[in-house]
């Protein structure tokens, strides 16, 4: 998430000099993540916290990113992640638009 967020930031910079306006949300499919992140009671029920929780907890108290959660089966990024069945990858490519080029129509 820390590494993500990151790049919104300097993206959303990126896009503030061009005068273009962007929301910026960070989707997370890891309840416990978010939780943790969010509410800083939460941190005193695990062994250690490290930097980049204090990292995204400042990122939501300023307002420059909002976290929310997404289920893993529409979560995106697995395409680029992490080795899917081929009704899921067909599924999520599909939401990119991704097709396949030499498929018989």
């Amino acid at each position: 998430m820390a590494t993500t967020a990151c790049e919104i930031i300097w993206l959303r910079t990126l896009f503030h000099d061009l005068m273009v306006l962007i929301s910026a949300q960070l989707y997370c499919d890891n309840r416990a993540a978010i939780h943790i992140v969010a509410n800083p009671m939460h941190h005193e029920h695990t062994k250690h916290i490290e930097i980049d929780c204090h990292f995204i907890r400042d990122c939501i108290k300023s307002g420059s990113i909002a976290t929310a959660h997404i289920s893993s089966k529409l979560q995106l990024a697995d395409l680029f992640t992490k080795a899917l069945g081929s009704h899921q990858f067909s599924f999520l490519a599909g939401k990119l638009g991704i097709r396949n080029l030499h498929a018989p129509t």
